[in-house]
């Protein structure tokens, strides 16, 4: 299970998402850092790198559940197993390196 935390975590989309349910469950599937600007063709290439990447391999991990309808994130059966690295993480912001969002 740790590797595939650690997996999933080596992507920023990836662990923003999943931050971001900590805070509130649900979550719009697509969503942007904080200040983050985007034309409309990066917003495009972002949905198209959610949906056909990291929703499904979220999903399939069982970290979350995807309401394709509703374009929302839920958590899954198995956020549990990944809350507590997300935490440490989250806790420890100001300890990472400059590049990590």
């Amino acid at each position: 299970m740790l590797n595939d935390i650690l997996v999933v975590l080596a992507d920023e989309h990836r662990r923003q998402l999943l931050t971001a349910l900590l805070e509130h469950n649900p979550q719009a599937a697509v969503q942007t850092s904080e200040g983050m600007q985007l034309n409309d063709e990066q917003w495009g290439d972002l949905e198209v790198e959610m949906y056909h990447n990291h929703l499904p391999r979220l999903e399939e991990a069982g970290f979350i559940r995807w309401q394709k309808e509703q374009n929302m994130v839920v958590k899954g059966p198995e956020f549990d197993q990944i809350k507590p690295v997300l935490e440490l993480l989250e806790e420890n912001e100001d300890e990472m390196p400059i590049d990590w969002p």
